[in-house]
Order: C-alpha cells, then structure tokens, then sequence
C-alpha cells in the first residue's frame, strides 16, 4: 500500500538538474547564483545535509526558459 498519491511531488537532486546528467547546461555557482538572485526555485531542506527541489518547479523554471527562447 506504498502507493504514491498524484498530489505528492517529487524531489531532484543537483546532479538530476545541471549538466550532464540534467536538462540545464550550468555550473554549481552558477544555479547557486541564480537560486539566490531568485532567477531559479529555491530548494527544499530534506535533512541536514539534503538539498533538493521539487520536480514541479523545476519543471515549471524549464517551461518558462522554453517560453523564452
């Protein structure tokens, strides 16, 4: 009964968003940069050593750069 209900979102690491495993071609102080200029979403505390961000905004800041183009 683990099933995952549609509302819960799910989390992404660095390495799953920059390059060359993620979609964003940057570097880590790059994003950090945009992360704390607002540019990009800011993440979310999964311990005290976890840092992620939720798929749906990280899904949102790609459609909005796709907008952009």
């Amino acid at each position: 009964m683990d099933k995952q209900r549609p509302s819960e979102d799910t989390y992404l690491r660095l390495p799953d968003i920059l390059a060359p495993n993620g979609p964003l071609p940057l570097s880590k102080s790059s994003w950090w940069a945009g992360v704390k200029s607002g540019r990009y979403p800011k993440p979310v505390k999964l311990g005290p050593r976890i840092t992620a961000w939720s798929r749906s905004s990280i899904d949102e800041l790609l459609a909005d750069l796709e907008r952009r183009k």
